[in-house]
């Protein structure tokens, strides 16, 4: 594995804009193929833990258990639930009707928020928090 050399220049002098900006390419190409590799390898084992997962949820099932202990552990099966819709007009007139907000999630879409704010800038909701900041985008030149 190849070592990086982090030097950010001079602290008295004017930084190497140039050189920042290769390391910053340099560095982020590294973390984005260490980045893959890794995605690589844990598709891999997951794929291996969800066979021996279904293994395991075979046998239950065989011996209608729902634990099963072992000098290893113990196995458990349990029911895990999904909820979902495709009708979100009828899901919003149900949970109006039978006042339930609680059924949803508290988070706020940011991308719509960020446009709502955009259209309405006299209109800010009660509560809001918001960050702000400068980040840094480097892009590689143009193949000449």
């Amino acid at each position: 594995m190849e070592q990086l050399q982090l030097d950010l220049g001079e602290p008295e002098g004017s930084p190497n804009l140039d050189a920042l900006t290769a390391m910053y390419i340099k560095i982020r190409d590294v973390v984005r193929d260490k980045e893959e590799k890794h995605a690589e390898d844990m598709q891999e084992l997951k794929e291996h833990l969800d066979a021996v997962s279904a293994r395991l949820l075979e046998v239950c099932n065989e011996q209608n258990a729902d634990s099963i202990r072992t000098s290893s552990g113990t196995i458990s099966r349990r029911i895990q639930s999904r909820y979902w819709t495709t009708d979100w007009e009828s899901m919003y007139a149900f949970i109006e009707e039978h006042a339930a907000p609680f059924l949803l999630e508290k988070r706020i879409h940011n991308g719509n928020m960020k446009e709502f704010l955009e259209g309405n800038p006299d209109v800010l909701p009660i509560g809001l928090q918001a960050e702000r900041k400068f980040i840094i985008q480097v892009r590689k030149p143009n193949a000449k």
